[in-house]
């Protein structure tokens, strides 16, 4: 069976969801290798979750100062990797930075590269565009195929893999290490979970008002166990930071469920949270667009909904 690379999505020491996700789509086209970007040791910590989501291999391009550069070692490591290698495909998440990376890696290896993907059936990949309005299905000419995946579109599921561990040499030519990081500041949810792997996820929009309002949003997100999100109007208007915000500009979720407070529901809110598997919506307009993607809405304020189904939630779980 033919190999399939992807770009493994880590953050303080664990595994993000998106890479299990990843890994499941790639075993429908070959058989899957994760590729592990990263300080020394970093893999082998990595493996057991690699190899319960079918990693057949798990390559290690690690040094001390790989990760002291932007994107441009991650694609030249790939590029590396998939010289050797001849897979059918790499799959890299749809991220700013995996976006960026999978860029650089069309160019090195002059082959065919597709955003937004949903899907993967063969050499054929599902397509989500123009802000998820249309679903078209496309082929890559030329190259290896690089497909970058949205989260949450594939539902992860394990299938056991070898794992077998092999070492990357990395080596950095001077084009690589151009942009130095210098500093890094993470961005603490609290004890809420991670914005992009939470199963539940509350967000607010223009219509709770005010920054001060938003507590309203907090209070229902914490009785369900759920991560905060923001629309884009609720950022700009300083509501909420940046970090948080759902959309096309934003974060894309894909959530068990979807609480949407306020948000009337624009073409660049609902790319990003439109695979969610249950949209419930509370808008006082009842002509608001969330409505047409909800699959239950309350017409009616927010203010006096998220505080009855908060207090609600909490009875039941008492």
């Amino acid at each position: 069976m033919a190999e399939v690379l992807v770009l493994v999505e880590h953050v303080d020491g664990a595994v993000k969801k998106i890479t299990t996700e990843l890994l499941t789509a790639a075993r429908a086209i070959g058989e899957p290798s994760a590729v592990v970007v990263g300080t020394p040791g970093t893999a082998a910590g990595y493996a057991d979750t690699l190899k319960e989501f079918g990693a057949a291999k798990i390559y290690a391009a690690e040094s001390d100062d790989v990760l002291s550069y932007l994107v441009a070692p991650k694609a030249a490591v790939l590029a590396s990797i998939a010289g050797d290698a001849s897979p059918a495909a790499i799959l890299i998440a749809a991220t700013a930075e995996g976006k960026e990376i999978a860029g650089r890696l069309a160019v090195k290896l002059e082959s065919g590269l597709l955003y937004d993907v949903v899907g993967l059936e063969g050499d054929t990949a599902t397509q989500a565009i123009f802000a998820g309005q249309w679903i078209v299905k496309s082929k890559v000419t030329a190259g290896t195929p690089i497909y970058v995946l949205k989260g949450g579109a594939v539902d992860a599921s394990p299938s056991a893999g070898a794992g077998e561990l092999v070492e990357v040499p990395v080596s950095l030519d001077e084009s690589a290490t151009k942009a130095k990081i210098l500093d890094r500041v993470v961005e603490s949810s609290g004890s809420r979970p991670e914005l992009t792997d939470a199963n539940i996820v509350v967000s607010g929009g223009r219509g709770v008002g005010s920054a001060d309002n938003f507590k309203v949003v907090e209070d229902l997100a914490d009785s369900l166990g759920a991560a905060v999100g923001a629309s884009r109007a609720a950022v700009d208007s300083g509501f909420y930071p940046h970090q948080f915000q759902v959309g096309q500009t934003g974060k894309t979720v894909s959530p068990q469920l979807y609480v949407a407070l306020g948000i009337s529901g624009a073409i660049q809110h609902r790319a990003g949270m439109q695979t969610s598997k249950t949209i419930v919506a509370v808008n006082k307009d009842a002509e608001a667009p969330i409505f047409e993607l909800a699959d239950f809405g309350v017409v009616g304020d927010l203010f006096a909904v998220a505080p009855q189904a908060a207090e609600e939630v909490r009875k039941r779980k008492g």
